[in-house]
């Protein structure tokens, strides 16, 4: 479809291709007016984003949208790995787009989780089995344990470990290599 649109002053026409008109989302907007859940919405609109971007990439992956503690949780169940990413990169990316996107739709900023074929439900297996053995070995050499640099959705997680266990962490250090500490006493 192509439009012409004269300039003023110059008699000119310039020739414009007009690609696609995109609307802001009036139903997730009235959910909000009429007492609808903002997570809720939140996820919407991430997915909706999600669904555009796949479908651009030609990528094949399904959607599944959640709210749990008090944030949207996201999901695109693929076997596609591409959207990981080395060390989740992709992926961390890819949250912040959703994130922009929710905070351009509804004007706040989005606390959202965006996991891509599993990545972060293994991630957060795995960080538990080593918080755990830091633990362990904690207790049983009474010696703090240093692990490695991690970002701060896998250092929450150790932390979660570390305090049910009743001992003490703390992270330290400057991003991207700060870390968490593992120790008896504060």
């Amino acid at each position: 479809m192509s439009e012409q649109i004269k300039a003023e002053p110059v008699d000119e026409v310039v020739e414009v291709e007009v690609v696609e008109v995109v609307e802001l989302d009036e139903a997730s907007d009235e959910a909000d007016e009429s007492g609808g859940d903002p997570i809720e919405s939140e996820g919407e609109v991430a997915a909706d984003y999600l669904e555009e971007l796949l479908d651009i990439a030609d990528l094949d992956g399904d959607i599944d949208t959640y709210v749990e503690a008090g944030r949207a949780h996201i999901s695109i169940v693929t076997t596609e790995d591409r959207l990981v990413g080395r060390d989740g990169e992709v992926l961390e990316a890819l949250q912040e787009l959703c994130r922009l996107a929710v905070m351009t739709q509804q004007g706040h900023r989005s606390r959202l989780m965006l996991d891509v074929a599993g990545y972060r439900d293994k991630r957060r297996q795995e960080l538990q089995e080593l918080a755990a053995a830091a633990v362990a070995e904690v207790q049983r050499a009474g010696e703090p344990q240093s692990l490695a640099a991690m970002n701060p959705f896998e250092r929450k997680i150790v932390h979660d470990v570390v305090a049910a266990a009743g001992l003490h962490s703390e992270s330290e250090g400057e991003e991207p290599k700060r870390h968490v500490i593992v120790s008896q006493v504060a």
